[in-house]
């Protein structure tokens, strides 16, 4: 059991989530403002992704990300930024022609995902640990070993720490190769992702699995999407793991009852302290985790 939690809350995501519920951050004021609800309801971290303001679907453009960053570090509001790494791995399969890419692909080098953590230098980014079936349709997230060894050296250089996000055991496997290669620093951390179609499901035995095969050492979280997440809350502080909750992943308080960032935080923290566990302040999941504070 782990009794000093890191409670991470993604607050968006890139998701088809807009027109699903009535206040999904798009825009990056409100991303930021969510951040900050976040931050005021006790999480320790905020996970941020930006928007197209017009459209709602998922952006790179390094300019949102400043705004939403610079937002938070003037806010007052402390919060250790994770900013996302994965955009720019989409692969849409269009069975017309095979040969190439479909119109909602988007595909980027490795060192191009990351040129908004390069200008920002956040104190956390996500860096996803391999390809993956993303859905029932014909979508595919490509990440692979050349490229996730040039992001890695590239993040590493940056002195940003990476979140190594695992959505099967394959990912995790990778990326202690990749720790033995050099090219992260110990201790790493984990994020473990369940529930995504078609990675890891959310339930014990595979949380139980995927923590088994930890490096020793590592710090690690794990989430569980939709009605998942709160008992995921629970399996991952029980295992002795950290938190993930956010509207990216679960935009549902209650049946019926559209959540908040800060009201999934809340509960999270709720479902921890009955636990005997507490949320740690950003300052305390800096030291646990080793990071430097950016301003």
């Amino acid at each position: 059991m782990n009794h000093e939690v890191i409670l991470t809350c993604a607050v968006t995501g890139a998701g088809d989530t807009v027109g699903k519920h009535p206040a999904i951050p798009v825009t990056p004021k409100q991303i930021a403002d969510a951040a900050i609800e976040a931050a005021k309801e006790g999480a320790t971290v905020a996970h941020c992704h930006v928007r197209e303001p017009k459209t709602g679907r998922g952006s790179r453009k390094v300019e949102y990300y400043k705004e939403v960053v610079d937002r938070i570090r003037s806010s007052g509001t402390d919060v250790i930024i994770n900013l996302t790494g994965g955009m720019g791995g989409d692969l849409d399969v269009d069975e017309s022609d095979l040969s190439k890419p479909g119109p909602n692909s988007d595909l980027v080098t490795a060192i191009e995902r990351l040129a908004h953590v390069e200008a920002l230098l956040p104190e956390i980014c996500s860096l996803d640990c391999g390809s993956l079936n993303f859905g029932d349709g014909q979508s595919v997230f490509i990440s692979t070993p050349k490229q996730l060894r040039a992001g890695a050296k590239r993040i590493q250089e940056l002195g940003v720490k990476p979140e190594l996000e695992v959505f099967e055991l394959g990912h995790l496997w990778f990326s202690k190769q990749m720790l033995k290669e050099g090219l992260l620093d110990n201790p790493p951390l984990f994020q473990i992702c369940l529930g995504i179609p078609w990675g890891a499901p959310a339930d014990t035995g595979t949380m139980k699995t995927f923590v088994e095969q930890m490096p020793e050492g590592a710090n690690w979280a794990g989430f569980g999407i939709g009605r998942m997440q709160m008992p995921m809350v629970a399996q991952a502080a029980i295992l002795g793991g950290n938190c993930r909750v956010g509207l990216e992943d679960n935009i549902w308080l209650d049946k019926g009852v559209h959540a908040s960032n800060g009201s999934l935080v809340h509960r999270a923290t709720e479902i921890l302290n009955r636990l005997g566990a507490r949320v740690l302040t950003p300052e305390e999941g800096r030291k646990k985790l080793g990071l430097k504070k950016r301003h």
